[in-house]
Order: structure tokens, then C-alpha cells, then sequence
């Protein structure tokens, strides 16, 4: 099972794909918690030059509340992620956590189920950009 979901945008900037990433995430009932500007922090950390990389730390309240509800340490693994990156000049990858299989180190059923669900909904974020 792949620990991601993944899919290849052409013809759109890197602002427009996390700005239709994070529209897309709001429809499936998720709110973008942190903006993470990896390019700017390893330039400022390391003074290093990177690609356009940003991770987007998503949360549904909703779940995560049934989720910390059957395993309070599951915060260890919230928010979702979500990367969208640029390697080539207009090419952005937008990809997502694919929690069904991360939840799989936690032996919890409760989890299994909601985990599922929220990877139906990531899948559905992933397959509308």
C-alpha cells in the first residue's frame, strides 16, 4: 500500500495549485492548520536553494476529534499532509498522506475505519485538482 496520494498538475503556477489544493481540501470538510514554505526555510536555515515545496498541514475537526476520541496519542500523526511541489518549471505534484496506511503501525479498529474514510476524502481532494 502506498503511504501517499499523488497526482501531476501541467499548465497552472505554484500558487494556483496550492490555492486549488487548498479550495479542494475545504470541500472535503478540511481547513489548512499550517503553511509550511520549505523552499524559504532551508534557504534561511541552510542557505540552500530548493524547488517550489510547500507542505500544508489539513485537518477535519470532525475526524480528528473521533480519532483523538479512540487513541489519544494519534495527535503524534495530525495533521494530514499535503505537499504540493514544483521539481520542473510547471510541473506540480500535489500529494496527500494516505492514512489508511500509516494507521496500520496503530492497532486500533476504531482508527482503521475512520482512517479509510479520510483517505476516500483525500483521494476525492486529490482526483478534483
Amino acid at each position: 500500500m502506498d503511504y501517499y496520494i499523488s497526482t501531476t498538475l501541467k499548465n497552472t503556477t505554484f500558487k494556483e495549485a496550492i490555492e486549488k489544493t487548498t479550495a479542494a481540501l475545504k470541500e472535503e470538510g478540511f481547513g489548512v492548520l499550517t503553511e509550511i514554505d520549505i523552499k524559504a526555510t532551508l534557504k534561511k536555515k541552510l542557505d540552500v536553494d530548493f524547488y517550489n515545496y510547500t507542505i500544508l498541514g489539513a485537518c477535519n475537526p470532525s475526524m480528528a476529534y473521533q480519532a483523538l476520541q479512540a487513541e489519544d496519542k494519534i495527535g503524534t500523526m495530525l495533521p494530514c499532509n499535503v505537499i504540493v511541489q514544483e521539481r520542473e518549471p510547471g510541473t506540480i505534484e500535489v500529494s496527500a498522506v494516505n492514512p489508511a496506511a500509516s494507521m496500520m503501525a496503530v492497532e486500533n479498529d476504531s482508527l482503521t475505519t475512520l482512517a479509510k474514510e479520510v483517505q476516500m476524502k483525500l483521494t476525492k481532494v486529490i482526483q478534483s485538482i
